[in-house]
């Protein structure tokens, strides 16, 4: 299988877990050792200011302050990950793409507090993952759709109208699918 790097995972209608029911996963990593995405259509009762206080940074002059915290997956749900745009000139990041980056440093968020961080990002407490194989097989098993990810639809878009627009770029609606899964 060839890398899901820098693609969406669409939960297909059957799949009833709840952390990953009804989501849109933009897929950060995948090789030998598994796979790491970030849920992007799942925002918290959270925002950034109130993160912010929490965290003890000033804020008084971030513009992007009501920007909501994402429920980003079910692992590592006390870490911060930020998907941004820009290079990756912070402490801990990940270049996914030729335009977005993942960071999990807080210098990330003292920039973006200052008004002085990437112009596009999201921020997501937790992240979604798999070991070797794992998610190659619930492929198999018709629990995800993949397709390119597109930044538009993870900067441009309300939270709730991303899986359908990832979905709506294959041709489909979710909605019209049935939770029956069949094998050829």
């Amino acid at each position: 299988m060839t890398s899901l790097r820098d693609h969406f995972l669409l939960a297909m209608p059957q799949l009833q877990d709840p952390h990953f029911q009804g989501s849109l996963t933009y897929m950060c990593e995948q090789g030998e050792q598994g796979a790491l995405g970030i849920i992007v259509n799942k925002p918290m009762d959270l925002s950034f200011s109130e993160l912010m206080e929490q965290m003890q940074l000033p804020g008084e002059f971030c513009k992007q302050a009501h920007q909501p915290i994402y429920r980003g997956g079910p692992v590592h749900t006390d870490r911060g990950f930020v998907l941004h745009t820009g290079k990756d000139d912070w402490k801990a990041s990940l270049p996914v793409s030729d335009t977005l980056t993942l960071t999990t440093s807080v210098d990330i968020l003292e920039a973006l507090a200052a008004d002085e961080g990437p112009e596009e990002f999201l921020i997501a407490l937790g992240c979604a993952a798999w070991e070797e194989g794992q998610l190659e097989n619930e492929i198999k098993e018709n629990a995800w759709l993949t397709c390119p990810a597109k930044d538009s639809t993870l900067f441009d878009l309300p939270p709730d109208q991303r899986l359908d627009a990832a979905a709506t770029s294959l041709g489909i609606r979710l909605d019209l699918m049935t939770s029956q899964v069949g094998h050829a």
